[in-house]
């Protein structure tokens, strides 16, 4: 099977599509790979244009077949482009590791859907209102996992960053899984983070599909803010990330918690 590199042209023209089109050519000639474009989502989930025979549906088919067999694919999220696969899929997990050059000790957070897939995954020790108040956002929140997590997945470690990305196409993405996904930064590990999937292309030909979101240009490359509420009553923060200071709003001043600096 052929590549295939579908361009869903939105309003940043004609010149950046010719680019990008024959980038993707270039790149993916004699690979597997298919980079899907999407114009950017609404408030209704991803928007596309429709050309050929593939439109915004068919991009999230496409993707979560590709994670439901066992592929690792690049996604636009609410902050930088992040690498997905099957958080349960042992062997993704793994293919995931060595495509970014990670060390096995750092922990992959997961990705899920709804807050309240979170309680599935993760033994919860805060209110439901203050996953509420922080989540879609740009926030990574830190807890102990539950039994029903992959062992295999940072089986070096009781604990576990789960992420709701303020993303339409990523929620959905999830939603069709029906599993969380395992997610990463899309880039060689100890390499910046990326806004465009330009910048990780070195990357491309050991993706199954690379989902092109556009510029990501609201964010600073800095990624999510990781904070650890695994113990009660008190938070950590693990990484600043792009939203330390309405973080530390949430939880100081409307629930109480203090950190804790000794961890």
């Amino acid at each position: 099977m052929k590549s295939a590199v579908v361009e869903l042209i939105g309003p940043r023209g004609a010149h950046r599509a010719a680019a990008a089109r024959r980038l993707g050519a270039d790149m993916c000639k004699e690979l597997k790979t298919k980079v899907l474009r999407l114009l950017p989502p609404t408030s209704n989930g991803p928007t596309v244009r429709r050309e050929g025979h593939t439109d915004g549906a068919e991009i999230l088919s496409c993707t979560a077949n590709a994670l439901k067999e066992g592929h690792v694919v690049a996604v636009p999220t609410d902050t930088i482009y992040g690498l997905a696969c099957l958080a349960q899929n042992s062997e993704a997990v793994r293919k995931t590791f060595d495509i970014k050059g990670r060390n096995g000790h750092k922990p992959l957070a997961i990705c899920v859907g709804e807050v309240q897939d979170i309680y599935k995954y993760c033994k919860v020790n805060v209110k439901k209102e203050l996953l509420d108040d922080l989540l879609p956002g740009p926030v990574t929140l830190v807890f102990e996992r539950s039994e029903a997590l992959n062992t295999d997945l940072n089986p070096f470690t009781s604990l576990v960053g789960v992420r709701i990305p303020d993303h339409a196409f990523m929620r959905r993405l999830c939603q069709m899984c029906g599993e969380p996904l395992a997610l990463t930064s899309a880039n060689i590990s100890s390499h910046s983070s990326t806004l465009e999937v330009y910048e990780f292309q070195e990357l491309w030909p050991k993706l199954a599909v690379v989902v092109d979101g556009g510029p990501i240009t609201d964010q600073s490359r800095l990624g999510s803010t990781v904070v650890d509420l695994s113990v009660l009553g008190k938070f950590r923060i693990i990484r600043p990330g792009c939203a330390l200071s309405s973080t530390f709003d949430v939880l100081e001043r409307k629930y109480g918690l203090s950190e804790d600096s000794e961890k």
